[in-house]
């Protein structure tokens, strides 16, 4: 089991949390934890963010450009 310190909204206080035994077969990674002090269950979510690139955007049309009289 993995145990860390974290913020818990019902303790309103810093309190060890633990990862319980992984069914998902993510070992020590796994997001699901449980805190020990009053037993609230968080999902620590982790995503990778990739930006666009900028050779891939299409640059604005501009308007047609309108003549005087």
């Amino acid at each position: 089991m993995s145990d860390r310190e974290l913020y818990c909204d019902t303790c309103e206080g810093v309190v060890l949390f633990e990862a319980p035994t992984c069914v998902d077969g993510h070992g020590a990674d796994c997001p699901e934890l449980v805190c020990t002090g009053c037993g609230a269950a968080v999902l620590i979510a982790t995503f990778a963010f990739r930006a666009p690139r900028l050779a891939q955007r299409h640059a604005p049309t501009a308007p047609p450009h309108r003549r005087a009289a």
